[in-house]
């Protein structure tokens, strides 16, 4: 189906009468997407709310937010708000049990389909590098210049996804770059970069550093309990940057549940089918793209008869090492 016929059925979603609510798994993909659809339907409908389900606390995510003024709320405070409407984007219903209490109306994704979508208007591309790239091309068949604001959110979101077009990326994603970058505050994007870490989470990545366990050309970090899931992806993510590593694999505890994140070069396996494939029988989620992949198993799934000593790190392990790295 050509954009331009693409974007009328999307706007004949929403009537002037609807309240908006678009619900996202906030990082800068999603928020800048979620900026983005907001903008093609101000004024043409009756209010539109960005809501998230997740915990915002990686420094640079809450600069991006306080940098770039994003109004959005969790989703705890819906409660009572008049929301006719509903929109996920960057996300699909089946990657978070909190996403499954709400229908959806529109879905806008670059994610792997997942079974059973229903929703008035899907937009699923996983070809594409970042959610912020489609919604770029919308912004451009409806013929809206986008505000610096915006601008820098899109042109961040595609670069945080691709990974500076590092990772997965098509052409259409190199010319929705070209096209918001010449929009947006580049001095906005270098301080949002430069806000990563902070002394809190270097005690986290000496950690990581002091128990770093290297099985062919994979990099294997258990962190046990950490505050945010966040500092599992950063992580892994700085991991890759080992020599003759070409995947990251990072676990740990977070509230109810074991997060595992993995990371790959793009060559040989695929991130998202071998997460699916190892512990997809667990339960939660599991899965990504061919580079980028996030498991979160519900610890209640694979709780250990007896509280034996480093129980999660073997369990990660012991599935790990049934794969050849080499």
């Amino acid at each position: 189906m050509a954009l331009q016929e693409k974007y009328k059925r999307l706007m004949g979603v929403i009537k002037p009468v609807d309240t908006l609510g678009i619900l996202i798994n906030a990082d800068p993909d999603a928020m800048a997407s979620a900026l983005a659809l907001k903008r093609l339907f101000w004024r043409k409908a009756r209010g539109v709310k960005i809501f998230h389900i997740n915990t915002i606390n990686r420094p640079d995510n809450l600069a991006f937010i306080k940098l770039l003024k994003i109004n959005l709320e969790h989703i705890q405070n819906v409660n009572g708000q008049k929301i006719t409407k509903w929109a996920i984007v960057d996300s699909q219903p089946h990657h978070n049990k909190k996403f499954m209490d709400y229908s959806f109306d529109i879905i806008i994704d670059h994610h792997p389909k997942g079974d059973s979508q229903k929703a008035n208007f899907i937009d699923i591309r996983d070809e594409y590098g970042a959610t912020s790239s489609m919604l770029t091309e919308y912004l451009q068949a409806a013929r809206i210049p986008p505000s610096e604001r915006t601008a820098t959110a899109l042109c961040y979101g595609i670069k945080t996804d691709t990974n500076n077009f590092i990772r997965q990326f098509i052409f259409e994603d190199i010319n929705a770059f070209r096209y918001v970058v010449q929009f947006a505050n580049m001095n906005i994007i270098k301080k949002i970069e430069s806000s990563e870490l902070t002394r809190t989470f270097l005690k986290s990545l000496r950690f990581a550093l002091d128990n770093l366990k290297v099985k062919g050309d994979m990099a294997f970090i258990h962190m046990d309990t950490v505050k945010s899931p966040d500092n599992l992806v950063i992580i892994a993510d700085f991991f890759m940057k080992l020599d003759a590593v070409t995947w990251s694999v990072v676990s740990g505890l977070y509230k109810k549940s074991l997060i595992i994140i993995f990371r790959n070069s793009g060559l040989g396996k695929d991130a998202g089918r071998l997460a699916q494939d190892l512990f997809g029988k667990y339960g939660g989620s599991a899965g990504g793209h061919k580079e980028a992949a996030r498991v979160e198993l519900p610890l209640a799934n694979i709780m250990a008869k007896t509280k034996a000593k480093n129980f999660y790190l073997n369990f990660v392990r012991r599935h790990l090492d049934s794969i050849n790295w080499t």
